[in-house]
């Protein structure tokens, strides 16, 4: 397992479980793709009800956590409308919150990542998630939990997402990396779910998030990691703006670029590919 204070195993989150500051919350959403290409997004509130982690309570990312005005599926809210939201769940100072997703960490790791926006960092990721929950046989429950209100206050960090705009002036930079969250297919626009254009944001690297797991779908040891970005030209002195399709994926690169490899210039492109993708004035390439 890598190791960071952004990273908890089950056993620990199992032996930390009756600390009265905990906040354990299920993130996940499904991505069901659509024939006709891009996906439809639901909700995990029906398997969370069915069995989660005792003492989760869950986060609807769609239906509670994005920008409701936007045509653009999963787009940050607001600032201020964010912390709001987070406290009503009972995210606040003086909680440690634990983060978790089923079959992918990237939905847990997009709670983080808004989390380090508003300037909250007493926050962790399940390392497995639900998955290695489950295969090492812990408890599950279905009875829901709610947690009290909290008190949270806004302590912004701007940049941590960007929109086209510094995508744009970015490209061509040698000082900034942008980077591919999608599989090498979708990068290369030979196949996989397209979101409008097919292929990348022209002069991106490519770093698929589904490559940083291993089998059980906890992240791969740090030297593997740190060989998967060096290899992507992901220097540490580089400003590195991270997409995806929708700004998901991304969060799981941008995850392990921070919290494990200490990296202190990373930016997630919010709408990502759906937004780029569909606007023929932004440069592309294939191939």
């Amino acid at each position: 397992m890598a190791h960071s204070a952004a990273l908890i195993s089950t056993e620990e989150l199992a032996r930390r479980s009756d600390a009265p500051a905990l906040r354990i919350f299920d993130c996940t959403t499904y991505l069901r793709p659509r024939p006709e290409g891009g996906y439809n997004a639901e909700s995990g509130r029906a398997n969370y009800d069915k069995g989660h982690i005792p003492g989760a309570a869950f986060l609807d990312l769609g239906g509670e956590l994005s920008d409701r005005t936007s045509k653009l599926r999963f787009t940050l809210p607001p600032l201020d409308e964010l912390v709001r939201a987070f406290a009503a769940k009972g995210i606040g100072h003086g909680t440690f919150v634990v983060l978790y997703s089923h079959a992918t960490p990237t939905w847990a790791t997009r709670v983080w990542w808004m989390l380090r926006a508003i300037g909250f960092d007493d926050a962790a990721v399940l390392d497995g998630g639900l998955d290695k929950w489950q295969a090492e046989g812990r408890t599950l429950v279905a009875e829901p939990t709610v947690y009290p209100p909290a008190t949270l206050t806004l302590r912004a960090r701007p940049g941590v997402f960007v929109g086209k705009e510094e995508i744009t002036t970015a490209i061509g930079k040698p000082d900034t990396l942008t980077l591919n969250a999608l599989s090498v297919d979708q990068h290369k626009g030979t196949g996989g779910v397209v979101y409008g254009r097919p292929g990348r944001i022209a002069g991106s690297s490519c770093v698929p998030a589904a490559s940083l797991l291993g089998p059980d779908k906890t992240l791969k040891p740090i030297a593997d990691l740190r060989t998967a970005f060096d290899g992507a030209g992901a220097a540490p002195d580089k400003r590195v703006l991270v997409y995806c399709g929708g700004g998901i994926a991304a969060t799981l690169d941008a995850f392990v670029l921070t919290a494990l490899l200490g990296h202190r210039n990373v930016a997630v492109y919010d709408n990502s590919m759906q937004e780029w993708s569909n606007d023929p004035s932004l440069p592309m390439e294939v191939g």
